[in-house]
């Protein structure tokens, strides 16, 4: 293993495959925080030359937290599958990029090599692509997954309403999701992250989403955005869960900031699946965010990114009915400006989907970073290009109780009309019997909320 390069004759040498891997990062702000970031461009391209030439199996070898340590590295490895993995151990980093981004390999191909690479060997290939090589990468990969409606599917772009109020006042609430669904919002979820996270609240809020799903036969899940203990009690009482929610980090030490662990995650799983409103097999939602390790000391001297397709890994285990990457939520200081959010938005879609993962994008930023609404159009644009499942659907895109800026309704309309995608089916077939729309386009009653008060 050769950990050291040469260019415009200086040396480069580098004490491990994780200082690599680091190195070989696009610019971003919490790596420099971290400490583990490159110290100029020249470092960068040295870094990117000697991971370009390590072999699979010097990732495998090598991840970036020890396999005896930590809960999401045996997850990761002992997930592997051995026979597939020995097929393309000698394969280097630039190798499995060149073949994932050949037009010869197909979806088909990519699914079953995914099970022969570790979350490490995802974050290599995605260090040596641009962006428009990962919008390329990702388009080809499908990854459909079902709940009570299956997400995913070819020529189908969906949306997550969210309509989170300060102070979860029922009414405010519902007038959100009923002009988010008058505007074909909401097929991948109706879920809101509450302010008070109490069991009697999360089963008052379900209870509610479920009679109005229910009066409206709208065809889609909901969730309320609480801790997993909280859902897995409101579940116990009888509450309507559609998808259990959690956040989740890339390393052990990151989920027991969150108050998680596999068990309880496959506990929550077990019950939603068999106790849950979803009829499934795919019950779990998760949220990541590149930084969120290094905000709770967890990222043990790793990259962001390395520890951000980590969290996927540790997601694959529970094979999620949606993964949201909420990008620029954590704020400038793990994502500086504008181009690292939509770096680490296409870089994020690709990781997981890569290795499985039925993958969304929250294109957000918080109002102090060097970002505005043009920006997240941008990524949101770019991400359709992609293939993403879904975006968020929030009220003028200002989420009034989280505080930072997101999509909106509008942009979840347009790219379905720029790239001629639709809603997930039975949504769209429920949408044309409501006169929301009709042969695909919406019609003039979209966006008009009354049409549930009549």
């Amino acid at each position: 293993m050769i950990l050291q390069t040469k260019l415009f004759d200086k040396l480069y040498r580098f004490g491990s495959v994780k200082e690599v891997l680091a190195k070989a990062n696009e610019v971003k702000s919490g790596d420099e925080l971290a400490g583990v970031a490159a110290e100029d461009a020249t470092e960068r391209v040295a870094a990117k030359v000697v991971l370009s030439n390590l072999t699979l199996e010097d990732i495998y070898n090598n991840p970036v937290v020890p396999y005896e340590d930590d809960e999401v590295t045996r997850i990761i490895i002992d997930g592997v599958n051995k026979r597939i993995y020995n097929e393309i151990k000698n394969w280097t980093v630039s190798d499995l990029r060149e073949w994932v981004l050949s037009d010869t390999t197909t979806d088909y191909d990519i699914k079953r090599i995914r099970q022969g690479i570790t979350s490490e060997m995802a974050a290599a290939i995605t260090k040596l692509m641009t962006n428009m090589d990962l919008v390329i990468a990702a388009k080809k990969i499908i990854v459909e997954k079902t709940a009570n409606t299956t997400i995913g599917r070819p020529g189908t772009f969906s949306s997550r309403l969210q309509t989170n109020h300060p102070t979860d006042d029922i009414d405010g609430i519902m007038a959100g999701i009923m002009e988010g669904l008058s505007m074909g919002i909401g097929d991948a979820v109706i879920g809101l992250n509450p302010n008070d996270d109490s069991v009697d609240s999360v089963v008052k809020i379900l209870n509610k989403f479920e009679d109005f799903r229910a009066q409206w036969d709208v065809p889609t899940q909901c969730s309320v955005l609480a801790h997993v203990t909280t859902q897995m009690e409101a579940i116990k009482r009888g509450a309507p869960v559609g998808l259990c929610f959690q956040s989740i980090a890339g390393s052990e030490k990151g989920n027991t900031a969150f108050g998680i662990n596999a068990d309880m995650i496959s506990e929550a799983y077990d019950l939603t699946l068999h106790e849950g409103q979803a009829a499934g097999p795919n019950v779990m939602y998760f949220e990541t965010g590149e930084g969120s390790e290094l905000s709770a000391e967890a990222n043990f001297g790793a990259d962001e990114l390395t520890m951000e397709s980590r969290c996927y890994g540790f997601a694959k285990k529970f094979d999620p009915y949606i993964v949201n990457t909420v990008v620029g939520f954590i704020g400038p200081e793990y994502l500086y400006n504008s181009k690292q959010v939509i770096r680490a938005g296409l870089e994020d879609h690709f990781m997981g989907k890569l290795q499985g993962i039925s993958m969304g994008c929250d294109v957000c930023y918080t109002n102090h970073m060097k970002a505005d609404q043009n920006d997240a159009e941008n990524l949101a644009v770019l991400l359709g290009a992609a293939g993403c499942n879904y975006i968020m659907g929030v009220p003028h895109a200002d989420d009034v109780m989280l505080n930072y800026e997101s999509t909106g309704f509008q942009e979840t309309a347009t790219i379905r009309e720029i790239f001629g995608y639709h809603p997930i089916k039975e949504f769209e077939d429920w949408m044309e019997k409501m006169d929301i729309s009709h042969n695909g386009q919406l019609t003039e009653r979209a966006g008009d909320a009354s049409i549930f008060l009549n």
